[in-house]
C-alpha cells in the first residue's frame, strides 16, 4: 500500500506507468490503472506506519530524487519543508542527490532503477481522481495526465476497411459455436467494439469509424446505452484528449470471466484465422479471468455483468473480511416498575418475555468473525451514551418481532409544498428528529415529538446557572428559542446528503459546493466546513459509533474523516465514475461505496484497501444498506432491482425484482427479518430477507468458478407493496420498536 493524499490505495491495483503492459501466456495482461501510481512496486508503507518516510533505502532514494527535482525548479521552500518532515540532514541533497539524473548502480542514492528525477516523480503516488495530477512533464502531456501513454495503444492498427470484416467474422464464429460456449464468448463483443472504434478514430479514419459504429452499436447489450452515447461523441482524434470515458476504457482493463474451454475455443479460432488485429486488442485491453469448470449460462453472466469495466476479478473478493459485530460494553439495565413486580394481579408468577435472539441482536459474546475491539480507535462511551444505550435496550425489549405473518406498520412523512426541492432526508436513531436537505442550499430540522427544538443560552446567561444542580442540562436550554423546526444556512449549492450523529448532537450535510459541513444541534450553527472534494459531494454518513464519517462525490473518490481533523484520514480511490452513496459497516471497520460506474466497493478503514468489488447492477447505484448482523449487504440502483450480497464470500445471493423505477432507499428491520425498499415509482416494498438468506446453500459458495445460480424467486420473497398517491420515496427508517418510517416530497 502507498499513502495517497492522506489516504490509501490497494496494493494489488498499484502499478508503474508502462507504455506496453506485460502479458503472460494466457493473454492475462496485468490490469493498469493510470489513476493510481506507486512509488515502488514493493512499497508496503501505510499511513499508520511508524517507519520514517526516509527509512527504507528505496524510499530514501525516491525522496531524494523528488527533493532534487523541486530544487532544480527553484521550489526551495517546498524542499526545506519536505526535508524537515522526512528528517533528512541539511547536506543530504549535496552529498547524496547531487546528480539524480545519473544512472544508479547497485542501489546508490542517485536514482531508482536508473531513472532520472523527472521520471521518478511520475512514479510517486498521485491520484488524478482526487484532482491533483503531478506537475511534471513526465506525467503530464498537453495538461492532461497520461494522455500520451493512454493513446499510444491505438497507434498500431491495420487496414481500416477490414475492421468491419474482422468484427463480423468473429461474430459469425461465436454465433455458430455450441450454446454452452456462446454466452461466455459473446462477452467480448462490447469491449472489442469499443476499442476497434477508438482505434479508427485515433488514426483519423472518421468515415470508417462512423460506419463501424452505426453497423454494430445496435448489437450491444442495452445496459451499455449510456456509455455508447458518450462514445458516439468521440468522432475526431482531438476529442479523445483528456476525455474521461477514454481514460476509463484504457486505464482499466475490461474484465471477462470465461471458462477454460471457451477461452481455448476463442484462442484457436483467432490463431487459425491469423486475426492479429483482434488478438492484439484482447491482449492490450482485456483481462481474461479464466476458471476451470463448466461454462456459465446466459442468466449467470447477465446477473454479474453490466459495470463500466466488466466483472470483478475473483481475486478481488478473496481477502478476509471481519464482518462480525463488536462486543457490546457491559451496561446494567435498571428494571422498570412493571418488571419489578414478581407477580401479577392474579398472584401467578409473571411469564418471562421471549428472548430476542435474532439476526439483528447486538453481540454480547465475541463474534469469531468480528475484528479486534481495538483494531481501529473508537471513541469512548460518555455517560450520556451509556444512558442512551440503556434506553435502546429497554426499547428493544418492547420491539415487535417481524416476519412473513407479522409485517410492520408504515408511517409516511410527506413534505408538502417543498418548492425548495427535497434532495435528502434522515432520521435520528431514536426517531425523535427528522432533517431534510434542499436544493435551495438549506438544511431544515424538525422535531417529530412534542418536545420542541431549543438553543443553548448565551454565554452571559450560562454563567448565572448553578453547574452543580441535577437538571443543569435542562437549565442551559433557552425556552425563548423553542420552535418545531430550525433552518440551517451555510451551503452555497443544493444539499445532496445529510446524516445525524448517533448521539443526536451533530448533523452532517454535503453539497454541490464541494464541502461537508458539521452542524451543532445545540446551537444550530455550523461548526466546521470540511474541504477536500473538488466537485459536488453526493453523500455523507456518520459512523455507527460517531466521530468518523465518510463522504463521496463527483471526483470519483470517497474520503474518510474524523470530526476533529480538517483533512481526510483516508482517500478511497478506485471507482471509475461518481461515488453516489456511502455507508459504514455496523462494526465501523469497513466503508461501502456505490458508484455511477455500476460497481460497489467495500473498503477497509484501517488499511484503505478495497477488499470487495461487487458487479451486477445495470445502472448507477443510489442506495446501500447493511443487515444488522453485518453479514449481508443490499443495494438499489436506477435499474429498479435490489441485489443482496454475502460479504464474507463476496458473492451475489439474491435478486429482487418488482420496482419500475430507481430504488432510492433501503433499510433492514432492527431484527434483520424484513428488508424495506423505497423507489421513485412511489412505492414501498417489503421483502422476506430472512428467507432469502436462509435458503442459501453452503455448497453454492464453494464453487470454484466463483458464482452461484440465482433463483428467480422475487415473487416468493415479496411480502407487500404499498403505494403513495404521488410521493417518490427518498428515505426509510425502522424505529427501535420496528415501526417503519418513510419520507418523500409530494410531486404534484
Amino acid at each position: 500500500m502507498a499513502a495517497v493524499q492522506g489516504g490509501m490505495v490497494d496494493e494489488k491495483e498499484e502499478v508503474d506507468i508502462k507504455t506496453e503492459p506485460q502479458s503472460d501466456g494466457l493473454m492475462n495482461t496485468n490490469a493498469t490503472d493510470g489513476r493510481q501510481l506507486s512509488p515502488s512496486p514493493s512499497s508496503s508503507s501505510s499511513a499508520g506506519s511508524t517507519k520514517s518516510a526516509a527509512g527504507a533505502p528505496e524510499d530514501q532514494q525516491t525522496l531524494l530524487a523528488v527533493l532534487q527535482f523541486l530544487r532544480k525548479n527553484k521550489l526551495t521552500e517546498s524542499v526545506e519543508i519536505l526535508r524537515r518532515e522526512a528528517g533528512l540532514p541539511e547536506d543530504a541533497l549535496d552529498t547524496k542527490g547531487a546528480d539524480c539524473s545519473a544512472p544508479s548502480s547497485g542501489g546508490t542514492a542517485g536514482g531508482v532503477d536508473g531513472l532520472d528525477a523527472g521520471s521518478l516523480l511520475s512514479r510517486v503516488a498521485v491520484s488524478s481522481s482526487a484532482g491533483t495530477p503531478a506537475p511534471t512533464k513526465a506525467a503530464v502531456a498537453d495538461d492532461q495526465p497520461d494522455v500520451s501513454v493512454v493513446l499510444s495503444a491505438y497507434s498500431q492498427q491495420g487496414d481500416p476497411a477490414l475492421y468491419k470484416v474482422y468484427y463480423s467474422d468473429l461474430k459469425k464464429f461465436i454465433e455458430s459455436v455450441l450454446d454452452c460456449h456462446r454466452a461466455e464468448l459473446s462477452q467480448v463483443f462490447y469491449p472489442l467494439f469499443v476499442h476497434m472504434y477508438l482505434e479508427l478514430v485515433y488514426n483519423n479514419h472518421e468515415s470508417e469509424a462512423k460506419a463501424f459504429f452505426e453497423k454494430f452499436s445496435g448489437d450491444q447489450e442495452c445496459y451499455y446505452e449510456d456509455d455508447l452515447r458518450v462514445l458516439s461523441s468521440l468522432t475526431k482524434k482531438e476529442h479523445m484528449r483528456g476525455n474521461e470515458t477514454l481514460l476509463d476504457f484504457r486505464t482499466s482493463k475490461f474484465v471477462l470471466r470465461i471458462s477454460r474451454d471457451s477461452y481455448q475455443l476463442l484462442k484457436r479460432h483467432l490463431q487459425e484465422r491469423q486475426n492479429n488485429q483482434i488478438w492484439n486488442i484482447i491482449q492490450e485491453h482485456l483481462y481474461i479471468d479464466i476458471f476451470d469448470g463448466m461454462p456459465r449460462s446466459k442468466s449467470q453472466i447477465d446477473a454479474m455483468s453490466g459495470s463500466l469495466a466488466g466483472e470483478a476479478k475473483r481475486e478481488a473478493n478473496k481477502a478476509k473480511v471481519y464482518y462480525g459485530l463488536l462486543k457490546e460494553p457491559e451496561i446494567e439495565v435498571p428494571l422498570d416498575d412493571e418488571d419489578e413486580e414478581a407477580e401479577n394481579e392474579e398472584g401467578k408468577p409473571k411469564k418471562k418475555k421471549p428472548k430476542k435472539d435474532s439476526m439483528g441482536s447486538k453481540s454480547k459474546k465475541q463474534d469469531p468473525n468480528a475484528p479486534l475491539q481495538n483494531r481501529i480507535p473508537l471513541p469512548e462511551l460518555k455517560d450520556s451514551d451509556k444512558l442512551d444505550k440503556i434506553m435502546y435496550m429497554k426499547e428493544s425489549t418492547k420491539r415487535i418481532r417481524l416476519g412473513r405473518e407479522n409485517l410492520p406498520s408504515i408511517c409516511f412523512y410527506t413534505f408538502l409544498n417543498a418548492y425548495q426541492g427535497l434532495t435528502a432526508v434522515d432520521f435520528t436513531d431514536d426517531s425523535s428528529l427528522i432533517a431534510g436537505g434542499f436544493a435551495d442550499s438549506t438544511v431544515r430540522v424538525w422535531s417529530v415529538t412534542p418536545k420542541k427544538l431549543r438553543k443553548v443560552k448565551s454565554a452571559a446567561d450560562l454563567n448565572l446557572i448553578d453547574k452543580e444542580s441535577d437538571d443543569v442540562l435542562e437549565r442551559i436550554m433557552d425556552e425563548k428559542t423553542a420552535s418545531e423546526s430550525k433552518i440551517l444556512y451555510g451551503h452555497s449549492g443544493p444539499v445532496y446528503g445529510i446524516s445525524f450523529s448517533p448521539d443526536r448532537n451533530y448533523l452532517l450535510s454535503c453539497s454541490e459546493d464541494g464541502t461537508v459541513r458539521l452542524w451543532s444541534l445545540l446551537t444550530f450553527t455550523c461548526l466546521v466546513g470540511y474541504k477536500g472534494h473538488n466537485y459536488p459531494v453526493w453523500d455523507t454518513q456518520f459512523s455507527p459509533y460517531g466521530y468518523y464519517f465518510v463522504s463521496g462525490g463527483h471526483d470519483r473518490v470517497a474520503r474518510l474523516w474524523a470530526t476533529d481533523h480538517y483533512q481526510p484520514l483516508r482517500i478511497f480511490a478506485g471507482h471509475l465514475a461518481d461515488v453516489t452513496c456511502t455507508r459504514f459497516h455496523p462494526n465501523s471497520n469497513y466503508v461501502v461505496t456505490g458508484s455511477s460506474d455500476r460497481t460497489i466497493r467495500l473498503w477497509d478503514v484501517l488499511t484503505g484497501n478495497c477488499v470487495r468489488i461487487f458487479t451486477g447492477h445495470k445502472g448507477p447505484i443510489h442506495t446501500l444498506a447493511f443487515s444488522p448482523n453485518g453479514k449481508f449487504l443490499a443495494s438499489g440502483a436506477t435499474d429498479g432491482r435490489v441485489l443482496l450480497w454475502d460479504i464474507g464470500h463476496g458473492l451475489m445471493v439474491s435478486e429482487l425484482k418488482g420496482h419500475t423505477d430507481t430504488v432510492y432507499a433501503l433499510r433492514f428491520s432492527r431484527d434483520g427479518e424484513i428488508l424495506a425498499s423505497g423507489s421513485m415509482d412511489n412505492t414501498v416494498r417489503l421483502w422476506d430477507a430472512a428467507k432469502a438468506f436462509d435458503d442459501l446453500e453452503t455448497d453454492d459458495f464453494t464453487a470454484a468458478t466463483g458464482h452461484i445460480h440465482l433463483q428467480d424467486n422475487s415473487q416468493e420473497l415479496l411480502l407487500g407493496t404499498y403505494m403513495s398517491k404521488s410521493t417518490p420515496v427518498v428515505h426509510l427508517h425502522f424505529t427501535r420498536r420496528n415501526l417503519l418510517l418513510a419520507a418523500g416530497s409530494y410531486a404534484a
